[in-house]
């Protein structure tokens, strides 16, 4: 089954190769998009579940990105991001089971909530570099 586009024939607003942040930001935010469509009911259940999988696969790349060794992001913030990892694994089994649109919600707000800190580019600590201050990506790949 093809994922429906919603409406949006092209990616505009896609990132350029090179800036994993913001390749990161961008999936999270096309997903919660989808999702977000996909809460209307006049979108069939099988569109809903496409986007709700989407989400899905997005969360899973991110979880085995952490869990890997190579993965430089301190280790709180890894424990933490894998946490959140298995909340949407949770939330988004329980979406399938049920169908469920209303779930959509929270799922929709952890990507924007992500996104929007991804496409946040902190200033440098005292005595750092413009690039030491700017955090590690999830992964040093695109993921999208």
């Amino acid at each position: 089954m093809a994922y429906p586009n919603y409406g949006q024939s092209t990616y505009k607003s896609m990132p350029q190769p090179g800036n994993p942040r913001e390749t990161e930001a961008w999936a999270l935010t096309e997903s919660a998009r989808r999702m977000s469509v996909a809460k209307q009911a006049d979108i069939s259940e099988d569109d809903m579940l496409a986007a709700v999988r989407l989400n899905w696969r997005l969360w899973t790349i991110f979880q085995a990105e952490l869990a890997g060794p190579e993965c430089a992001l301190p280790l709180e913030m890894r424990q933490d991001m894998l946490s959140l990892c298995n909340f949407v694994d949770k939330r988004t089994v329980e979406i399938i089971a049920d169908s469920d649109r209303s779930k959509l919600d929270i799922l929709v707000n952890i990507n924007r909530q992500i996104a929007a800190g991804l496409f946040t580019v902190p200033p440098p600590a005292e005595g750092e570099t413009a690039e030491q201050g700017v955090p590690t990506p999830l992964s040093t790949n695109d993921m999208v």
